[in-house]
């Protein structure tokens, strides 16, 4: 079975994922630009029975594109930014790609929000794309 672990910048906050994302990609929504200071956050979906936390968290709501709040993880300490959903209530978490210890375990297959992206965002070849995010 798949193993996927990351942390912050100073390790203080760290993740666990174990087994297949339910979804890998890039998401170039506002909200993931301005969090990320980046095109776009790489991240990888699991199911919330299918990872684990430890660490102090510093979480911040804002409005997601279908109305409902997108809630962002960071470390306490260093505030690096490490996971998305709310601990303990959501049912499916995104651990953000560059967090991962082995980056090499990050594989996208959809790009989402790519009415948003950046024309200097250059996306890799063979993704599929949604202008929003998929149903």
């Amino acid at each position: 079975m798949a193993r996927y672990t990351g942390g912050c910048l100073c390790g203080a906050l760290r993740c666990e994922a174990t087994g297949e994302p339910t979804l890998c990609g890039y998401c170039c929504c506002g909200d993931c630009r301005k969090a990320s200071g980046s095109g776009f956050i790489p991240f990888m979906g699991f199911s919330r029975s299918s990872v684990r936390f430890s660490g102090r968290v510093i979480s911040h709501r804002s409005k997601a594109a279908g109305g409902g709040d997108a809630v962002r993880n960071s470390c306490a300490d260093c505030a690096g930014l490490v996971f998305g959903g709310e601990v303990d209530h959501s049912d499916s978490f995104t651990i953000y790609a560059g967090s991962l210890d082995d980056a090499r375990g990050f594989h996208p297959t959809v790009a989402i929000f790519n009415r948003h992206r950046p024309p200097w965002v250059v996306l890799p070849q063979g993704l599929k794309i949604f202008e929003d995010m998929p149903t």
